[in-house]
């Protein structure tokens, strides 16, 4: 199975759901089933079916967050020292070259990424085409509008 990269933040919240679920959300549903089924028949019983649904659900969830966790190569962007170079884990200051508009985003893996906190998805266009370079090159990204450049202005780490 290939690692799957998380910081340490993304790690956490995983393991903080993972624990929702299993306490909190399991428990729920299997009080619910067994309410349903107090109910009487089962062939017609919607509360059911929808509590057996949900069940599934969170079973499932709980592998998908298990198997990641399992996979995952937490790297905790305030010790990398890559040299200046954008890379996992770093916050990167962008200038649109065409409006100047400014903009920061950290490079985080899939699960974690929220643009509304400036966190984007390794796999995003914008974190392929930033990879590699450093403050002063320009990456220039294929947006639904078109192409768009971007010039680093800065790499943080941590």
């Amino acid at each position: 199975m290939p690692t799957i990269p998380l910081t340490r933040r993304g790690a956490d919240m995983l393991k903080t759901e993972l624990q929702r679920l299993k306490t909190v959300e399991r428990q729920a549903v299997i009080r619910a089933i067994a309410d349903a089924r107090a109910q009487g028949d089962l062939s017609e019983n919607a509360e059911y079916d929808a509590a057996k649904d949900k069940q599934g659900f969170i079973e499932g969830r709980i592998q998908e967050i298990e198997g990641k966790l399992a996979a995952a190569q937490i790297i905790d962007p305030a010790a990398l020292d890559a040299g200046g170079k954008v890379v996992f884990g770093a916050t990167v200051d962008l200038e649109d070259e065409d409006s100047g508009a400014r903009v920061s985003y950290q490079i985080v893996g899939d699960d974690e990424a929220d643009l509304k906190l400036g966190l984007i998805s390794i796999s995003s266009p914008i974190a392929r085409a930033l990879i590699g370079k450093e403050a002063g090159d320009v990456a220039e990204v294929q947006a639904p509008g078109g192409v768009r450049q971007w010039e680093i202005i800065e790499v943080r780490y941590g």
